[in-house]
C-alpha cells in the first residue's frame, strides 16, 4: 500500500514537471486572456442593467389620458389586474371547452367505417353573378399578354394596299407559333387563310376571317344539358396545374345551381392534398369523402360513389394523384379508379376532365396526349390563362387532340373559372 502511494506521488510529480511546468512560460498570456474575458462580462452586465432601467422607465406622455380615460400609470398592470385578467381567460377557456363543436360539412367516410347517414345539405355558396359583358371584359384583360403580342405581329404583317401575300402569311405564321398555337394547328390555319385572304386588303376584314377560321378549329358545340344522376366527373392532371382548386370552383358552380355535390379525396399520397380539398368543400358547401393518408385511391372513389348514391347527390367530383415521374404506376392507378367507378354506375365516369396549366405551353399538349391515350379524356380545363403570353395553346391543344375545352380559368376567384365559349374567347383574343 505504501509502495502504491509512493508510485502515485511520483506519477503526479512527473505530470506536473512535464505538463504544468512548461505552461508557466505562458502565464502572462493566460492572465491577459482571463482579464479580457472578465472585462467583456462586466461590460455586458452593465449594458444589460442599463436596458432594464430604460424599459422600466415610464413612457413619454405617461400622464396623458388614454382612449379608455385611464392614465398610463393607471394602465400599468397591478397584481390585482393580472389576477382578474387570468380569471377572465380561464372563464373563456372553460366556455370554449364546454361549447360543442359545430356540425361540419365534412361528412367523410373512414376506410373501415360504414357510410354515414345523409347529412343536411349545406346552403349554396354565394357566387358573384357575371354579366356577359363583364366577364368578357375580364377575359379580355386576362388574355391581354397574348393579345398584345399576337395582334402587334399581325398588324405589322398586313400593310395597307399590299394585301395578304406570301410574306404576310409567313409573318402571321410566325405570330401563331409564337403564341403557342402549335405547328400542326398553325399549318392548318395558314392553309385555310391562303385560300381566301389574298384578296383582302383591310385589316378588319382579315381579322374577321381569322376569327372565323380559329373558331372552326375549336368549336365542338355545347355539352348536353341533361346528365345522369349522379354525374361522375373524374379530374386528372399532373401535380401543380391546379386540380384541387378547379374542383373547388366546379363544386361551387354546381352548388350555386342548386345541385348537391359530393367530393372524393382520392389523391391520398400528396402532402396536404386532402386538407386542401376539405377547405374547398367547406367553402363550396359540399360533402367530402376521405380516407386516411396513403389509403387506396380506388377505395376512396368507391366510397365516394356509394355515398353519392345513398345521399341522392347530383354531382360527384373525384380528385386524383398526378405524380408524373411515376407515369406507369400513375396511369395504372387511374385506370383502377375508372374500373371501380364503372362497376357501380354504368358508363361512369361520365367525364374525364383533364386540368392543364396554360403557362406550360407545348408541354401541356404532351401531358394531354399522355392522359388521353391511357384514360380517354373527354374534356379539358385550362387554368392560369391570365398568367401567360401564349394563350394560343387553347387552339393547339383542342385541335391537335380533338378534345373540347370545357372550362378556362383567368383568375383566383371562384367565378374566374367559366365554361369555355369559343366565340367569346376568340373575340377576346383578337
Amino acid at each position: 500500500m505504501i509502495e502504491f502511494g509512493l508510485n502515485l506521488l511520483e506519477t503526479t510529480a512527473s505530470f506536473f514537471d512535464r505538463v504544468l511546468a512548461p505552461m508557466t512560460d505562458f502565464l502572462p498570456e493566460i492572465l491577459g486572456i482571463l482579464v479580457i474575458f472578465l472585462l467583456i462580462r462586466i461590460i455586458r452586465r452593465l449594458r444589460y442593467r442599463r436596458r432594464m432601467k430604460k424599459s422600466a422607465a415610464p413612457p413619454q406622455g405617461a400622464l396623458e389620458k388614454t382612449q379608455t380615460g385611464e392614465t398610463a400609470d393607471e394602465a400599468v398592470e397591478t397584481p390585482e389586474a393580472v389576477q382578474e385578467a387570468e380569471a377572465k381567460e380561464a372563464e373563456i377557456e372553460t366556455e370554449e371547452a364546454v361549447e360543442p363543436p359545430p356540425t361540419p360539412t365534412d361528412t367523410s367516410t373512414p376506410a373501415a367505417e360504414p357510410i354515414e347517414a345523409p347529412a343536411e345539405a349545406a346552403p349554396a355558396p354565394e357566387i358573384e353573378e357575371e354579366e356577359g359583358v363583364g366577364f368578357f371584359k375580364r377575359l379580355r384583360n386576362g388574355l391581354s399578354k397574348t393579345r398584345n403580342a399576337f395582334s402587334r405581329q399581325i398588324e405589322s404583317a398586313i400593310t395597307s394596299g399590299r394585301g395578304i401575300d406570301d410574306e404576310a402569311l409567313e409573318q402571321i405564321e410566325e405570330a401563331l407559333i409564337t403564341a403557342d398555337v402549335g405547328v400542326d394547328t398553325t399549318t392548318e390555319l395558314i392553309t385555310r387563310l391562303a385560300r381566301s385572304a389574298r384578296s383582302i386588303e383591310d385589316m378588319e376584314a382579315f381579322r374577321d376571317l381569322l376569327k372565323t377560321e380559329m373558331r372552326s378549329l375549336i368549336d365542338y358545340g355545347q355539352p348536353p344539358a341533361s346528365f345522369s344522376r349522379p354525374y361522375v366527373i373524374m379530374v386528372v392532371g399532373v401535380n401543380g396545374v391546379g386540380k384541387t382548386t378547379t374542383i373547388g370552383k366546379l363544386a361551387a358552380k354546381y352548388r350555386s345551381e342548386g345541385k348537391k355535390v359530393v367530393l372524393g379525396a382520392a389523391d391520398t399520397f400528396r402532402a396536404a392534398a386532402v386538407e386542401q380539398l376539405e377547405i374547398w368543400a367547406e367553402r363550396a358547401g359540399s360533402d367530402i369523402v376521405k380516407h386516411r393518408d396513403k389509403a387506396d385511391p380506388a377505395a376512396v372513389a368507391y366510397d365516394t360513389v356509394q355515398a353519392a348514391l345513398a345521399r341522392e347527390a347530383d354531382i360527384v367530383i373525384i380528385d386524383t394523384a398526378g405524380r408524373l415521374h411515376t407515369k406507369v404506376n400513375l396511369m395504372e392507378q387511374l385506370k383502377k379508379i375508372t374500373r371501380t367507378i364503372g362497376r357501380q354506375i354504368l358508363d361512369a365516369p361520365h367525364e374525364v376532365l383533364l386540368v392543364v396549366d396554360a403557362t406550360t405551353g407545348q408541354n401541356a399538349v404532351s401531358q394531354a396526349q399522355m392522359f388521353h391515350q391511357d384514360l380517354g379524356v373527354t374534356g379539358i380545363a385550362l387554368t392560369k390563362l391570365d398568367g401567360t403570353a401564349k394563350g394560343g395553346i387553347v387552339l393547339g391543344i383542342s385541335h391537335t387532340l380533338n378534345i373540347p375545352i370545357r372550362y378556362i380559368g383567368i383568375g383566383e376567384k371562384i367565378s374566374d373559372l367559366q365554361p369555355f365559349d369559343p366565340q367569346l374567347f376568340i373575340d377576346a383574343l383578337l
